[in-house]
């Protein structure tokens, strides 16, 4: 039996589209999630920005039944999706449909979101998204368990969720948030950038709270010769626009898991799981600037290794 989505011990790859025409992009992440679930990844994930802002695209409920459709096998999280952007009825419904369509196989993950571009496009004033995303955060995951009391528990997809709820998460970069994902009952997916020591900070408390679903570590990860430069420039870019409190986190040499084979990159990660005490992680390989072949040569590389991963997950 397959895990479920979002589940402790899972190993999972996050997914971004390259930079091309929008066909061409569809059509690469087609590729790279059925190369995943080939492989042996348990899952893939896929996240939210808009205004063409790289590496993103701005629909990731759709493109995770996208990728559902050709995968076979394992499940697909739209996480984080940027909940402050819709009201919490309309972001249900659409998990709930696409969660009817594919039983089993769709997880949903939620965040406030950071960049301003992303509110203006949806006429959300920013300074309100925290608090938006505070008071739509346990109404969404009420009603993707089947308890919603308002008119919008009629739905039938949504009746159906509880019987089979929907595997959700919460990014989550304090202590609070981390209390807050325990006292709701979801797993908390950290910051890919901070390092062990903050992360385990948050795990601590998050088990302490009573927080008993996955902790979601996710590393930047490559086998062989890593392409250094490129690697470089995205944390440059990184760095040019992420809020002064969030680089406070970020650890010095730990965003990225390199080594010339999959057992040196396997007992790396385990190395950095341990320390962050997180028990689940979601893989990137993707880095802006290298070639779609050279990222399906990456995920190629988990073939026959993924077993290794697995130990390094389980500790």
């Amino acid at each position: 039996m397959e895990p479920a989505p979002l589940a402790p011990g899972s190993v999972s790859l996050r997914l971004y589209p390259h930079d091309g025409p929008a066909v061409e992009q569809i059509d690469e992440l087609r590729r790279q999630a059925q190369l995943a679930a080939q492989v042996g990844f348990d899952g893939v994930m896929v996240s939210e920005h808009h205004a063409d802002f790289p590496g993103y695209l701005p629909n990731p409920v759709q493109l995770a039944g996208v990728l559902l459709e050709v995968m076979g096998r394992g499940w697909a999280a739209p996480c984080p999706l940027l909940l402050p952007m819709k009201p919490y009825a309309l972001v249900a419904e659409d998990l709930a449909w696409l969660a009817a369509a594919h039983p089993g196989r769709l997880g949903a993950g939620f965040a406030a979101g950071a960049l301003p571009v992303d509110f203006e496009l949806a006429e959300v004033p920013f300074d309100e998204i925290v608090e938006r995303f505070k008071g739509a955060l346990p109404r969404v995951v009420l009603a993707l368990r089947g308890g919603d009391p308002t008119p919008l528990g009629a739905d039938r997809a949504l009746r159906r969720l509880r019987q089979h709820p929907l595997p959700m998460a919460v990014a989550a970069q304090s202590v609070g948030a981390v209390r807050r994902a325990a006292r709701l009952d979801l797993a908390v997916l950290y910051d890919s950038l901070q390092g062990p020591a903050v992360s385990r900070r948050l795990s601590d408390a998050y088990l302490e709270a009573g927080g008993r679903a996955a902790r979601i570590l996710i590393r930047r990860v490559w086998i062989g010769d890593a392409p250094t430069e490129e690697m470089a420039a995205q944390m440059a870019h990184y760095r040019s626009y992420a809020p002064e409190r969030a680089v406070a986190n970020w650890g010095e040499g730990e965003q990225l898991v390199i080594g010339g084979g999959a057992e040196e990159v396997a007992q790396r990660l385990g190395e950095i799981m341990a320390a962050s005490r997180c028990d689940t992680v979601n893989i990137r390989v993707q880095v802006t600037g290298v070639a779609p072949e050279v990222v399906r040569d990456q995920i190629g590389a988990y073939d026959g290794a993924m077993h290794l991963f697995r130990q390094a997950v389980a500790g």
